[in-house]
């Protein structure tokens, strides 16, 4: 049994189910840890999971401390929210630990460490599984980075200290904590692992494309990156007929929505706000959780839950908040992006679109109006970047990286 140890909202499980499905097109058992918050969505794709009983969700975290987690919109804001929010990881350590037990190899998200000092406990390989590159190079700022400082060897270096750090806080002492009252003594040379995973039994693996982030040079032949992690819906997805017969009736509409960032603001606001800009630039529109805008009407159209797999490749532009996982999924259906980041890595997909051609100039969520908006549209839908935006995707659509990669956890389990 693979054991893959995930945490963080819907958008950070799905490269992990995405990697269990392709190892088990291998033959190789794995699980997912999840909470109740999240059981229904992982075992809906035919995953085994293991229950986490305490989560962000269910242990009663202070609300602000989830808005400020989710809005941290610079370097010292992410650190000092990551701090706050460290105690609470104790109380999902014990059941990380648990998930460990009879597995023959663990698969960790960089915010669940224990998966590494468990593996090591146990006598058993252990694999970093990153949703966003993580370890040190000189050659790119690192994603808390790009985009907010100039590049150089200072900043670089300083880059993968923080993001590094901030994971570290964020489950380095509860950790630490679990152990003590565990073992009673810290494993030998107790610290962050991200730069630990340098040989065959303790790979790193890393979801992102080359073509937006190259694989740096100066990585250990132990650091593999090729490509998103997508996942393989279970089925063909049928949409809606109202949804059917929106897209039959005209133009090909923008799509606009931010996901879990809405909650951090309000969202009819930034619906209606979207609206007046697509209206202005004679666009229709697919809005995606924004409530219930007082301005909509025919020609706009209003969703919820419907798969960026499929919707994205019947419209003309994708507008978000940068999560990786949609970035990824923009730029994979070869449409232009235009991204409006609200905090932590959200800015670095936003800047990387917009330096490769592939995206309007980045809008961070502060800086928003309907101005701004309507110029970002008009540059987004411009030739250059329309161009730029569907050579992207066919780069993008020939990769394989969740399947390749689950190719490098088999031969790991096999040497």
């Amino acid at each position: 049994m693979i054991t893959i140890l995930c945490t963080g909202s819907r958008g950070d499980y799905q490269p992990y189910i995405a990697l269990a499905q392709q190892l088990k097109k291998l033959g190789k058992e794995v699980r997912i840890t999840a909470s109740k918050s999240f059981e229904p969505f992982v075992s809906n794709y035919g995953i085994e999971v293991y229950p986490v009983e305490a989560d962000l969700y269910t242990l009663d975290i202070d609300p602000k401390l989830m808005k400020q987690a989710s809005s941290a919109d610079n370097p010292l804001k992410m650190l000092l929210a990551f701090n706050k929010m460290k105690d609470y990881g104790v109380l999902m350590t014990r059941d990380y630990y648990n998930a460990c037990l009879g597995s023959e190899l663990i698969i960790y998200h960089p915010g669940v460490t224990i998966g590494y000092f468990a593996a090591e406990k146990l006598g058993i390989p252990s694999v970093l599984a990153s949703p966003f590159p993580i370890n040190k190079t000189k050659e790119v700022l690192s994603v808390v980075m790009y985009g907010k400082a100039k590049s150089n060897p200072l900043s670089i270096h300083l880059s993968y200290t923080m993001i590094q750090g901030m994971l570290w806080m964020a489950s380095g002492s509860s950790v630490k904590s679990f152990w003590k009252s565990e073992f009673k003594v810290l494993p030998k040379g107790f610290s962050k692992p991200y730069e630990k995973h340098n040989n065959e039994n303790h790979p790193a693996l890393i979801s992102c494309s080359d073509h937006i982030f190259k694989r740096p040079k100066d990585w250990n032949e132990h650091i593999h990156q090729y490509g998103y992690w997508f996942v393989e819906e279970t089925s063909d997805y049928v949409p809606s007929k109202e949804l059917d017969d929106f897209l039959k009736q005209g133009d090909r509409p923008i799509y606009v929505g931010f996901g879990s960032m809405a909650i951090n603001g309000k969202i009819e606001e930034l619906g209606e706000m979207a609206i007046e800009a697509l209206r202005k630039i004679g666009k229709r529109g697919i809005i995606s959780g924004m409530g219930s805008p007082k301005n909509i009407g025919n020609d706009m159209l209003l969703i919820d839950n419907v798969p960026h797999t499929w919707l994205f490749d019947h419209v003309d532009a994708v507008c978000h908040h940068g999560g990786a996982g949609t970035s990824a999924t923009g730029f994979r259906a070869g449409v232009p992006s235009i991204i409006i980041p609200f905090a932590n890595d959200q800015f670095a997909w936003a800047y990387r679109a917009y330096d490769l051609g592939i995206g309007s100039k980045p809008l961070p969520k502060k800086e928003l109006s309907v101005e701004k908006l309507v110029s970002a549209f008009n540059d987004a839908l411009s030739e250059p970047i329309i161009t730029n935006s569907k050579e992207m995707g066919r780069k993008i659509r020939l990769e394989n990286g969740a399947y390749d990669c689950a190719e490098i956890i088999k031969k790991t389990l096999e040497n």
